[in-house]
């Protein structure tokens, strides 16, 4: 009897000591991370952090790897728009190259977006997609009716940092964003 009350005393404690260093462990993540997220378009996800898949672009669902690794978290939305767009992650800071998947008008097109940078601990960043509207001036029918270029700004903590816009090619329909001076 003595021996069953040892052993439940032992394994509470210790079951305490482990909670009590996962907690510690947890702070210490939390305060030494980045937080990424996205917004802009109707709907916007993760696809890509260097090598780690974070959202299948089949089925639209976290995969079980960028779970494993608690790098996705979720805001609480108040309506359906914000819904879609609540998946934020927060990682270890460091250089990443990130790939995030916007989709501006549908969820039947998608803009990818590839960026590398070196993100700074205790920030929190944000890739906002955005359509430049350029004052129309005269020129050929061709080219004042052509789409105004995709951007997407990277913000940290309220300020934009780097800015990157996707014109549209006249001829071949074709282009790539191009980083913008700021």
């Amino acid at each position: 009897m003595n021996r069953t009350i040892a052993t439940t005393l032992l394994m509470a404690v210790t079951v305490s000591m482990l909670s009590a260093c996962q907690v510690m462990r947890t702070q210490q993540n939390v305060a030494n991370t980045v937080q990424i997220s996205c917004s802009g378009a109707e709907s916007c996800e993760f696809s890509r952090l260097n090598d780690v898949l974070i959202i299948n672009e089949k089925n639209h669902k976290a995969t079980r790897d960028a779970l494993g690794r608690g790098w996705i978290q979720q805001r609480k939305a108040d309506d359906a728009k914000k819904a879609q767009n609540s998946i934020y992650l927060t990682v270890p800071p460091q250089q990443y190259e990130v790939v995030v998947r916007f989709y501006p008008i549908s969820q039947q097109h998608a803009e990818v977006f590839h960026v590398i940078h070196d993100f700074k601990p205790h920030q929190q960043y944000t890739f906002k997609m955005f359509r430049q509207r350029p004052v129309r001036g005269t020129g050929s029918l061709l080219n004042v009716s052509a789409p105004s270029p995709l951007c997407v700004d990277l913000i940290r903590d309220q300020k934009t940092i780097r800015r990157f816009c996707r014109p549209y090619e006249v001829m071949t329909g074709l282009s790539e964003y191009v980083e913008q001076k700021l």
